[in-house]
This record gives C-alpha cells, structure tokens and sequence, in this order.
C-alpha cells in the first residue's frame, strides 16, 4: 500500500523511530521515504489466513509471526539503509532468540533483522513494479522465503533465493518449506 515517496537523508534508529511515531507509517526503500496507506479490510482478512497457521507452528516453539511490523536494515554506522513492512513476516526460533540476547533494548526498537518469511498481499493502490521491487529487496536482504499474495488474481507467487519462482492457483497448497517444517495451507483458502 505505497503512497507518495519522499526523499530522505540519512538517518538512525532513533530518528527512524521518532519520525515514525509522529509522521506515521512509512517504509524506506532505495533511500526514499514511503507513507504506507491504511490497509482496507480485505487486506486484513487474507492477512489473518496465514498468521492463524502460523500461531500454531509459534506454539511449537518453531518460530514467531507478526503482521504490519518493521523491519530495518542498518549500513556499517548504525544509519538505517533501508525499512520494510512486509505484511505478514515470520522468524524461526533460534535466529529471534540469538537477536534478543544480543540486541540491547529489543523490545523499544523495530527489528533489526531480516525475517525468514515476508508476506505481501497485494492491495488495489500497489504496483506490480512496487511489489516486485519489494520481493527483489527481501530476497538481497537475506529474506528465505517470499509470498506474493494476490487477490485479484487469487494467486501466490513463491519466491525463494535459488529456486524458480512458482506461481500457485486454488487448486494448489502452498508450505513453508524447511524452516516451517509441516506448514501447508491451500491457497483456495486464502481467498
């Protein structure tokens, strides 16, 4: 849900934070500032699909799943380089807990760590180019797995470093491959 793009200087974590507490919602995405928009509530609803799935796999201790948070990036002098919101985002449990001991004060920043799963779904107000620059940056950043959920279409786009990209209709499932061992849900029911 990109908005207008605003150019920005360089920043740190703590004027990230700031600006986002009083300017609202953005990412940073090739060094520009972009206002994210009020997901609508279909956005919300296909959301929802698979964080239910995944709460259950985050019971079983395999990871932790979380919907419309940050995650930054940060070049070799702590400035923020880039900031992502996937819309639904996945850690596995032994890269969050490495994280947290190491992080100080984890709990009163964004993630400064690159998820293993990033999910978009597509919204009426995105771009195919936005979006695919979006997937190309997740996969750069060290992202395993990308989901490209379209609605419209009633499709997945599955991304992943090395593999061809697969694109999933109703009639096929879609899994979390080997770092969310046993994750399978249909596509169909997505939508």
């Amino acid at each position: 849900m990109v908005d207008a793009a605003i150019q920005t200087e360089k920043i740190t974590l703590d004027e990230f934070t700031h600006l986002y507490e009083t300017e609202g919602a953005f990412e940073i995405i090739r060094g520009e500032r972009i206002q994210l928009m009020l997901p609508v509530s279909l956005h919300g609803a296909i959301s929802k699909r698979p964080v239910t799935i995944l709460l259950a796999f985050e019971a079983q201790g395999i990871g932790e799943v979380f919907y419309e948070m940050h995650f930054v990036l940060l070049d070799e002098s702590d400035w923020v380089k880039a900031s992502l919101v996937p819309d639904v985002m996945f850690f596995a449990a032994e890269r969050l807990q490495k994280y947290r001991k190491e992080m100080s004060n984890w709990e009163e920043k964004p993630f400064v760590l690159v998820p293993d799963l990033a999910t978009e779904i597509v919204s009426k107000n995105d771009s195919y180019s936005d979006i695919n620059d979006k997937v190309q940056l997740y996969l750069q950043d060290g992202v395993r797995l990308v989901w490209v959920i379209d609605p419209k279409r009633q499709q997945v786009t599955v991304y992943a470093p090395g593999t061809p990209t697969q694109f999933l209709s109703a009639d096929d499932n879609l899994n979390g491959v080997d770092f969310i061992p046993g994750f399978e849900m249909s596509v169909a029911s997505l939508f």
